[in-house]
């Protein structure tokens, strides 16, 4: 699915329905029940706001990759260096989501006594869609912030545009009665083209910084390049790394008057003429907001190509999908 624009066809699937049917499919994959109800909550969190390529999506492949041992599916995460507001956990081989999802709920509480916090994990594969662990923190009136990076070489033979890959940063700012601003993207943003480099070189350095960068907090600070986490003293496909971190708001400036200022903000941004083609103005989150809000109420859009990869790994499992049920919620043609 290479785009999150919301199926034209399919049926509605009630966010819970969603959740159980990927959690049996993980635990059938070799995962235990905690870590396999957590992997499906965060995949339909993803959902839920739109971002379909990042979440239950997923699915197969990544049980395709615990059945064939690339990824482990039964984790021990642990800490292996910390200061009182710094850790590092190591995910054994594993999903990136449990060993992320853990380190954020340590960032918050950390950040709440603290003012800030910060984690970094390593040896672990994918994390998924950054947003899910900076969003974590704006319940708690704090800012979020998640990135993330994969192992790869940089040859003399490529252009220094490589550097960018798909590298993905997730910041995450609380708002009052207005959608949160939840800035969610990958690095790369342009496809090469010699003539509009030609013209707007600026573009293509800017993007690169952003790659630059996020290889280097969710990639070299995380100690994913350390020898013990690559082939071949690694059996696990742990070529991803991340780093989380959490502000709370209210060591900055007391919260209502934050959030009052970002209702201010977003609130005259929204109110501002869109962009052409689009219906509404939004800043980042905005349309994520809605989604969540829609989806949660009337269910997640599964489109036909969704639903039948997920209908394909539940049959080699075993485990019996609960689309059926949901015929009467069919949309598009």
């Amino acid at each position: 699915m290479g785009s999150n624009i919301p199926p034209k066809s399919g049926i509605r699937v009630p966010p819970e329905e969603m959740s159980r049917l990927v959690a049996r499919l993980f635990e059938k994959a070799g995962a235990g029940r905690q870590d396999a109800e957590l992997m499906a909550h965060l995949l339909v969190q993803t959902d839920l706001r739109g971002v379909f390529s990042h979440g239950t999506w997923q699915t197969t492949g990544y049980a395709r990759l615990m059945l064939n041992g690339r990824v482990n599916p039964a984790p021990n995460i642990r800490v292996v260096r910390e200061t009182p507001t710094t850790r590092v956990l190591d995910g054994d081989g594993g999903m990136g989501h449990i060993p992320c999802f853990r380190g954020a709920e340590w960032a918050i509480a950390t950040a709440k006594e603290f003012g800030t916090a910060a984690v970094t994990t390593r040896n672990h594969f994918h994390f998924g869609a950054a947003s899910k662990y900076a969003r974590m923190a704006l319940e708690h009136d704090c800012i979020g912030v998640a990135i993330s990076s994969h192992r790869y070489g940089l040859s003399p033979d490529d252009l220094i545009k490589r550097v960018n890959a798909t590298s993905p940063i997730s910041i995450a700012i609380p708002a009052g009665d207005q959608p949160p601003l939840v800035l969610d993207m990958g690095a790369s943003m342009l496809p090469w083209d010699e003539e509009l480099y030609a013209r707007m070189p600026f573009t293509y350095f800017k993007e690169l910084g952003i790659g630059a960068i996020n290889q280097v907090m969710g990639a070299v600070l995380a100690g994913i390049y350390m020898a013990q986490f690559q082939p071949p003293q690694s059996p696990w496909e742990s070529n991803q790394g991340g780093f989380i971190a959490v502000y709370d708001v209210e060591c900055f400036m007391p919260v209502d008057e934050f959030k009052e200022e970002m209702d201010r903000f977003v609130g005259d941004a929204r109110r501002m003429k869109p962009f052409p083609g689009l219906e509404r103005a939004e800043l980042p989150g905005g349309l994520e907001w809605q989604r969540e809000r829609d989806y949660a109420l009337h269910g997640i859009p599964i489109g036909p190509a969704h639903r039948q990869a997920l209908e394909e790994i539940a049959a080699e499992l075993g485990v019996e999908t609960p689309f059926a049920e949901f015929e009467h919620t069919c949309f598009g043609t």
